[in-house]
């Protein structure tokens, strides 16, 4: 077996887990097995569950040597977007560890984070060690597409598997930012997800009078569809702050020596330089067309004409969200939810955003640990309806210049091999200690 965190994630990308659409994917099933394989070698008893087959989660449970103490969930996906092998400079599922870096799709979204735990749970065997409290894991499939034959499957249909869970963590934060204080110092800030935008996706459906395209027709379906769009895409959306956006605002101003006026959030992101693209998509409800369907030839003007709608909220903003929209809309226009979750949050003075604080500035003295919403949206969404608090937090220390944002879903998506090797750190005193 692999023993290195990078050649653990080698192995995992090369199980090409690509997610294709709702119902169509491939190879989850062969890359749980190797996590299963991992997971018995230390000495654990994961179970395998499967909405259909093919489709495969793997959950265990780490004892933990106090049963007074809450458990904690650990969860990452194993299934990944397409890449179109013709656009990359490596083959996207090769795995190959060259130039400091692992190369290959899911490197960093987010088969790094399950190489890391695996790491880390192969060192507790052979040292012997265990952590404080039970640590419940997931490796789970399909979160590419809503988790509907992963997390919100379990979390509907085996909920019992994460029993006194009070806490969980996974994906998108805990990443070092490289940014430049006023003075012009080097400040690296470590943003922890405590938040996530809610999703509101939605397909509009515009009806007019059929006609031949040559005659005039005020009643036209796609032109109306289209003034719907064009008034949505130009909105405005009000700022709307909650927790993690002004706590991360007032704490990376102060770490940056930033003047920070929260009546004034445009002018203090324009003052924050490069650490306001961490927040500067969550300070808002957003609403962008993606997807137009409309008639099938060049001289007819259809009745009928969609659109898809990608629509994210803020935590206790989506009434007023909806509310807006249709008014955008006009009365022409009705929509029907394709996808609809709550935004979720979590607190930040908590023991757990503390302990993972703790656990990045021992391993980074430097570390400015901030909290910060994601834009997107993760499987924490699933086991929220639970009754548990969800954090991201899948920790790696990254080289100045390097854009991890872009990595994500992108090109030549690979993650530093010196990062992982941080990542494991972090996570074995965080989860060893908390």
């Amino acid at each position: 077996m692999a023993e290195s965190v990078e050649q653990l994630l080698a192995e995992l990308i090369r199980f090409d887990t690509t997610n294709f659409a709702v119902g169509e994917a491939r190879g989850e099933a062969a890359a749980a097995e190797f996590v299963t394989d991992h997971l018995t070698a230390a000495g654990l008893a994961p179970r395998s569950y499967e909405r259909e087959p093919g489709r495969t989660n793997v959950v265990a449970r780490v004892p933990g040597s106090d049963p007074t103490l809450d458990p904690l969930l650990v969860h990452a996906h194993l299934d990944v977007v397409p890449a179109d092998p013709e656009l990359w400079s490596v083959s996207p599922f090769a795995g190959e560890i060259a130039d400091g870096y692992v190369w290959g799709r899911g490197a960093v979204d987010m088969k790094d984070m399950c190489a890391m735990l695996l790491a880390v749970l192969r060192r507790w065997a052979l040292d012997g060690r265990r952590p404080r409290r039970d640590i419940v894991l997931a490796f789970v499939a399909d979160e590419e597409t809503g988790g509907h034959y992963g997390a919100a499957w379990l979390a509907e249909e085996h909920p019992e598997l994460f029993d006194g869970c009070a806490a969980a963590i996974s994906e998108s934060g805990g990443y070092s930012y490289h940014a430049t204080s006023a003075s012009g110092e080097p400040v690296r800030l470590y943003p922890v997800g405590t938040a996530e935008r809610g999703t509101s996706s939605l397909r509009l459906t515009a009806t007019g009078r059929a006609g031949h395209a040559s005659r005039r027709n005020d009643d036209n379906a796609v032109r109306t569809l289209v003034d719907a769009l064009s008034r949505l895409a130009a909105h405005d959306w009000p700022v709307r702050l909650f927790s993690a956006t002004q706590a991360f605002l007032e704490r990376a101003g102060a770490a940056l020596g930033v003047e920070v006026d929260l009546s004034d959030v445009d002018g203090t992101l324009a003052r924050l330089g490069p650490a306001a693209k961490i927040v500067e998509s969550t300070v808002r409800s957003s609403t962008t067309p993606t997807v137009l369907s409309a008639g099938n030839r060049v001289n007819v003007i259809p009745s009928v004409a969609h659109a898809h709608v990608d629509g994210r909220t803020l935590p206790g903003s989506e009434d007023e969200f909806l509310s807006t929209v249709d008014s955008l809309l006009g009365p022409k226009i009705t929509r029907e939810f394709l996808h609809r979750s709550p935004a979720v949050h979590a607190p930040i003075d908590s023991p757990w955003f503390d302990a993972m604080a703790d656990a990045l500035r021992a391993n980074d003295s430097e570390a400015i640990v901030v909290p910060y919403c994601l834009g997107g949206g993760t499987d924490a969404k699933a086991f929220s309806r639970l009754g548990i608090q969800c954090y991201g937090f899948a920790p790696l220390r990254l080289p100045v210049g390097f854009d991890y944002r872009a990595m994500a879903h992108g090109v030549d998506e690979r993650v530093p091999v010196d990062g992982l090797r941080f990542g494991v750190e972090v996570l074995d005193h965080f989860l060893s200690r908390v």
